[in-house]
């Protein structure tokens, strides 16, 4: 009788080999400057969860009073509008090559699904700020989700509430969702230009 496990190694060798999962070697038309958003998205996004990892443990007294604190918050703002830019550039460059040609639908759903989760964090990562700019946020947002009817579980006013969904929940399914397209794209391979044919890779 064969154990469940050995199934799921058999699947994920099978789905992804080692020389697709690891590859040395990529295609010659990687070479534009439309494939660099990708990979500077998933750089960006490192850094957002390292120093927003370091803010959450230090927690907001030292990023408010301490000057290495307040490096570590300016790092974490500017890692976040340098991933939010490339992600827009990424997505917008992905939707004019038609990149879910090839059976690729589902690897352009989870970036696009997780392009919005990002902007649900950058909105709590406003939240959160504890000044003035925070509470205004805060205040013209409720009125809107009091409206759609989120209000009464998705607490604006709620600091405690957007802490824990911008450092726990939102963060933990951008990560899980990255790496499923990340695996998708090694599973379905990068989408070639329109209308090129599947060149020779290139080292």
């Amino acid at each position: 009788m064969t154990s469940w496990t050995a199934a799921v190694r058999r699947y994920a060798v099978r789905r992804l080999p080692p020389e697709k999962l690891l590859p040395d070697t990529q295609p010659a038309y990687m070479s534009s400057w439309i494939y660099v958003f990708g990979v500077l998205t998933v750089s960006s996004l490192v850094v957002v969860l390292l120093s927003g990892g370091v803010l959450a443990l230090m927690g907001p007294g030292w990023w408010h009073a301490s000057s290495v604190g307040k490096y570590v918050n300016s790092v974490h703002l500017w890692s976040v509008e340098l991933l939010m830019a490339v992600m827009v550039l990424h997505l917008w460059g992905k939707f004019f090559m038609a990149a879910w040609r090839g059976r690729r639908a589902l690897t352009w759903v989870t970036g696009a699904v997780t392009f919005l989760v990002s902007i649900g964090t950058a909105f709590t990562g406003y939240l959160v700020q504890q000044n003035f700019d925070s509470q205004w946020i805060s205040g013209q947002a409720k009125d809107t989700l009091n409206a759609v009817g989120i209000g009464a579980w998705f607490n604006v006013l709620d600091f405690g509430q957007m802490l824990m969904w911008h450092i726990v929940l939102f963060p933990c399914a951008i990560a899980l969702l990255t790496a499923w397209h990340i695996l998708l794209v090694r599973a379905r391979g990068i989408v070639p230009p329109i209308g090129a044919s599947a060149p020779e890779p290139t080292p």
